[in-house]
């Protein structure tokens, strides 16, 4: 059975193009991600690899869809290897039913990780060049008119935090921190 995996970075990202080329692939199972590529610690990858069988093929667009780094790529792959499913990477051709796909997918996995570690060099050098220049100043504090009120009432036993977080439409490190700050 072909298994396919799709993975974008965030909700709003289209996978419109990766859907088309899976179907026109003949996939039966389609896994759909809509986080980072960071980390293995997705649950649609986590649902995929749980459900493929011996003969499947796992088919990604790219690896840096299925993976960001090289220890992970080799992680991931073994452990489809290990259940005897075989992995395509349809943009970069490789196959890893043989040898030579094996050993690109080593080397494409590690230009990927390669290409990610410039992405964020660039990213923490613009970052400081615009903070030398004064443009960059990070992200703009969350200020909530009522949140002395609804703080006080927290602290009077009138509300629980659950509710003051709600209220204030804030997260708990966000809360807590700012409740610290005051």
């Amino acid at each position: 059975m072909k298994i396919g995996y799709i993975r974008v970075s965030t909700a709003e990202q289209n996978t419109v193009r990766q859907e088309v080329m899976m179907r026109d692939l003949g996939v039966s199972e389609l896994y759909i991600d809509r986080s980072s590529g960071k980390n293995t610690d997705r649950p649609e990858l986590k649902r995929m690899l749980a459900y493929v069988r011996k003969g499947d093929t796992v088919i990604v667009e790219s690896i840096s869809r299925f993976a960001r780094n090289t220890r992970d790529l080799l992680e991931l792959v073994e452990t489809l290897a290990e259940k005897e499913v075989d992995f395509v990477s349809k943009k970069e051709a490789i196959d890893t039913t043989t040898p030579s796909g094996k050993f690109m997918l080593t080397v494409f996995g590690a230009v990927a990780e390669l290409e990610r570690e410039y992405i964020l060099q660039r990213q923490r050098e613009g970052i400081a060049i615009a903070k030398q220049r004064g443009v960059y100043k990070g992200r703009k504090p969350i200020e909530r008119a009522d949140f002395a009120p609804v703080v006080a009432k927290w602290r009077a036993g009138e509300i629980t935090a659950v509710e003051a977080m709600r209220r204030l439409d804030m997260k708990p490190s966000t809360f807590y921190r700012k409740v610290k700050q005051m």
